[in-house]
């Protein structure tokens, strides 16, 4: 599965989502800020991600995923805290 048909499938899941996706073959690397994420529990979130590719994971297109998922606030916040 290639990084695009990650992030459509996110995009589509979360509309309004801003979606980064790095892989290096079955492994990724997310990088999720959506509005759908307030309230959410950092689990939450994270269930929130796997269902959306549950398909693609268990059918091993994706192997491994590495999720950083925020609300827009709190990537404000830690995109301030990064260093360049």
């Amino acid at each position: 599965m290639q990084p695009e048909d990650v992030k459509a499938l996110i995009e589509a899941a979360l509309p309004g989502a801003d979606v980064t996706v790095n892989s290096d073959g079955s492994h990724y690397e997310l990088t999720v800020v959506s509005e759908a994420f307030a309230d959410l529990s950092r689990l939450r979130r994270e269930q929130q991600i796997n269902a959306v590719l549950a398909d693609a994971i268990t059918s091993g297109s994706i192997h491994a995923v590495s999720n950083r998922l925020y609300t827009p606030e709190e990537w404000e916040q830690a995109s301030k805290l990064q260093v360049s």
